[in-house]
């Protein structure tokens, strides 16, 4: 699908997604629960359906009505299931631990750069605790994963040590997970850490290491709270975003900070928040905690006033695409001028982009980045694959047209 976005800047006021990091957790909770659980998750993409899919073959009874899911766990979960993961890395390594944890042999797909992501670090790690892993890709487990103390890097991926929290939050007997340092993605762990707490899970923490105590999780009501990564671009387009918490633990909450240290403007109004663009000037972006920002962020760099140096993204090469390199290729076919080094870029800015054509690389996050460069460019942008945003945010070009973008599907 190719979608020619017309300069037009969208102005109207729209309701953030539903956090899918929140979701996914919700849902492997749910699952893990003593009793039902009532979660309310207002948006849903191709990432959550994967987990939802994947704990359905499991046995899981999932049930959904509007915004509200039903989900009743089983004692008993499928042996020899297949597990689709679609493209989504969250489902697969929050579940290849959870799933050990439960004694179940599966067979863990996927399609798209699924197969090629790492995750050496985490199958290592639960091969030392009682579980046999295949070789290779599809990933067959069997055996179950044991409590007791785990030491694994903190450095490739945030998602391996949630995998390991949510497996050890339910098996009865205290466990402990050491990191070694530097630790990536830190807010992700306390998205983690936060969901099971509301599910009664008792974890510790003391910087580099997690204390599970012994306790059940107990089935309730829960809601999915607004996505800030989603939200991101739809501020960075010019709309008005409500549902949003201030106070979240989601790492890209920092997106206001980090916009308004390039000199943008945050507006309170009743209706959510809106951002004052108009006068970005360059600056240094630390992107070790939000690295799903970075597309959107190298976009409004683009076209702020000076030099933006982006860095400490080097984990963005093994998303669903090499980000660094699709956010690059991006920004020099509309004219941007951007060098990609070892762990981001030098962006020089320019008053406007020139527009043109540029392939989302099958990258949902390409994608809104292009949305947003549309609205400093020349002429229109046309963005190839633009299907990819079904991964996470399947209903951000209705919003976009909504609220008054040119978004035309070719």
């Amino acid at each position: 699908m190719k979608i020619c976005l017309t300069p037009c800047k969208p102005h109207g006021s729209v309701r953030a997604p539903a956090s899918k990091s929140f979701a996914h957790r919700l849902m492997i909770c749910a699952a893990l629960a003593d009793t039902p659980s009532v979660l309310t998750i207002s948006d849903t993409n191709d990432d959550i359906e994967a987990t939802v899919r994947c704990l359905r073959a499991l046995g899981v009874s999932i049930a959904q009505d509007g915004e509200n899911w039903t989900v009743t766990p089983t004692a008993q979960w499928n042996s020899a299931a297949v597990l689709d993961c679609g493209e989504s890395g969250s489902t697969l390594r929050f579940l290849l631990p959870v799933v050990a944890s439960r004694g179940v042999t599966a067979t863990f797909t996927g399609h798209g750069r699924l197969p090629q992501r790492p995750n050496d670090a985490l199958l290592d790690v639960m091969q030392t605790h009682g579980v046999t892993v295949s070789d290779g890709f599809p990933i067959r487990i069997s055996g179950r994963l044991e409590p007791g103390k785990y030491t694994t890097r903190g450095d490739v991926s945030s998602q391996y040590i949630t995998g390991l929290l949510l497996a050890l939050s339910h098996l009865g007997k205290a466990s402990e997970i050491s990191l070694i340092p530097p630790v990536a993605s830190g807010p992700y762990l306390d998205i983690t850490t936060t969901v099971l707490a509301q599910f009664g899970a008792k974890i510790e923490r003391e910087t580099n290491r997690f204390t599970v105590s012994p306790t059940a999780l107990h089935g309730g009501a829960f809601t999915a709270e607004g996505d800030w990564s989603n939200a991101a671009a739809l501020l960075a387009c010019g709309m008005t975003v409500s549902g949003l918490n201030e106070a979240s633990v989601q790492g890209d909450r920092a997106f206001l900070d980090i916009v308004k240290s390039l000199g943008a403007t945050v507006v309170e109004e009743s209706r959510g928040i809106r951002l004052n663009l108009e006068t970005l000037h360059g600056g240094e972006i630390d992107a070790d905690s939000v690295p799903d920002l970075v597309p959107v962020l190298a976009e409004l760099a683009a076209t702020a006033d000076g030099t933006t140096r982006i860095f400490n993204a080097q984990r963005l090469r093994y998303k669903e695409s090499d980000r660094l390199q699709s956010t690059a290729a991006l920004l020099r076919d509309l004219g941007g001028d951007v060098i990609e080094t070892d762990d981001g870029f030098l962006i020089h800015g320019k008053p406007l982009l020139n527009g043109g054509e540029a392939d989302s690389a099958n990258d949902h996050r390409i994608v809104m980045a292009a949305a947003v460069a549309a609205q400093k460019s020349k002429t229109s942008v046309v963005i190839h694959n633009a299907q990819a945003i079904d991964k996470s945010f399947p209903a951000f070009f209705r919003l976009y047209r909504a609220q008054g973008g040119a978004a035309d599907v070719q």
